[in-house]
């Protein structure tokens, strides 16, 4: 076998091969991208008989020094592997070193990308692979902490209808996603959702007259917030691939590259007329009281209970009622008619999840009052047992 790099009479190699001899000497760069990546380039170029023995040499050297990634790249004044691959491309002749993006290239989101929430990592707008984990967090956790050069985004999917809604609208998004890797354990299949299967399902038969996911196994795979158009330019401009069950990092990571190398470039920007704008929150600038009356809410230590009293209007107590969970007080307070106002009832909710939270840890509570803008002064304080009270019967400010 006659190595297609020649070996110790040429200079230029000799420049490489010394140039990875000081990456793989520095102990800052075993667990950098840059020589991860440069390493797993040049055995793709120069497979183990056509390497010469030092560039050999170096190249299972290195192998052997690399840890788990840390970091993309750590801005070195001099970046070793990038010199070498540099070189290696000089005097490779055809058998170029291809890096499908640089190892160097930052992590860098882009603002207003993803539009919409969800559970996912972004890494770069500019790459052109996505992958969904399906359920499996700890996998996309290992997949984010790699950031291939290659990979935009992970995430995880958890349902078959509103979730891949999500996902679609995420990646059509971003014009330069061509792929989307599709791994990780399915829902379970007592559960039903099946989202991994729904969506590749997708990809290949498209929806029907109803919205419903063509030969998708979920229980509910319809996409009632998704334009036929936009299924249409998902299915032309992204190609999904099918790992649905596999769960080796080092596979998925493998596919990664493979796609990015085939590369296409940004598809056609798709402009959806029926996409949703998202509304700026706000508070009110004073609160308003509840007809129905208000609430005042007390973490009962010793019983180890929530005490929900309601007052009305005039400061008479008139209902008083326990439970160990947010819910066993909200439900009937809503069925007995206390609340009368939705805000006031979404107030009641999150204080009561407060106060349940506060039962179980063991930490003060103090019933806050309702949100307005600007806030006003607060209007609760914790007695000697930890929960809270108000001070001679006043409202909570609840609506």
């Amino acid at each position: 076998m006659t190595p297609e790099l020649a070996t110790t009479g040429d200079v230029a190699l000799e420049e490489a091969v010394a140039q990875l001899r000081e990456a793989v000497a520095a102990e800052k760069c075993w667990p950098c991208g840059c020589l991860h990546n440069g390493l797993a380039a040049i055995e793709r170029a120069f497979p183990d008989a056509r390497r010469s023995v030092e560039l050999d040499a170096v190249v299972r050297a290195g192998r052997e020094r690399l840890v788990k990634v840390r970091y993309d790249c750590l801005g070195c004044e001099v970046c070793y592997p990038a010199l070498a691959i540099n070189v290696l491309n000089r005097v490779g002749g055809e058998r170029q070193v291809d890096v499908a993006t640089c190892p160097t290239v930052e992590v860098e989101e882009r603002k207003g990308w993803p539009p919409l929430p969800g559970t996912y990592t972004v890494l770069r707008y500019g790459a052109p692979v996505a992958v969904c984990s399906l359920t499996d967090e700890t996998l996309a956790a290992a997949l984010a902490e790699q950031a291939d050069p290659g990979l935009a985004i992970v995430g995880t999917l958890q349902t078959e209808n509103l979730g891949i809604e999500r996902l679609i609208l995420n990646v059509l998004a971003n014009p330069n996603l061509r792929f989307l890797v599709v791994c990780g354990a399915d829902s379970r299949q007592a559960i039903g959702h099946l989202p991994g299967q729904s969506l590749v399902a997708l990809a290949r038969s498209g929806i029907d007259k109803r919205a419903h996911i063509v030969g998708a196994p979920g229980k509910r795979p319809v996409l009632h917030n998704l334009s036929r158009e936009a299924v249409g330019h998902f299915r032309r401009t992204v190609e999904v691939v099918d790992l649905v069950g596999r769960d080796q990092a080092s596979l998925v990571l493998q596919t990664v590259r493979n796609c990015a190398a085939r590369n296409p470039g940004s598809a056609p920007i798709f402009a959806d007329a029926n996409a949703v704008t998202p509304t700026q929150g706000y508070l009110p600038e004073r609160m308003v009281s509840d007809p129905a009356g208000y609430l005042v809410i007390y973490v009962d230590r010793p019983r180890r209970l929530l005490s929900l009293e309601h007052y009305s209007n005039n400061g008479g107590l008139d209902t008083v009622i326990e439970g160990k969970t947010a819910p066993e007080l909200y439900i009937p307070a809503v069925d007995k008619g206390l609340v009368s106002r939705l805000n006031h009832a979404a107030y009641l909710g999150r204080e009561l999840a407060r106060a349940e939270q506060a039962l179980a840890s063991g930490e003060p509570f103090i019933q806050d009052a309702a949100p307005e803008n600007p806030p006003g002064p607060p209007t609760s304080t914790a007695c000697g047992c930890g929960s809270a009270s108000k001070h001679d019967g006043s409202k909570e400010g609840a609506s």
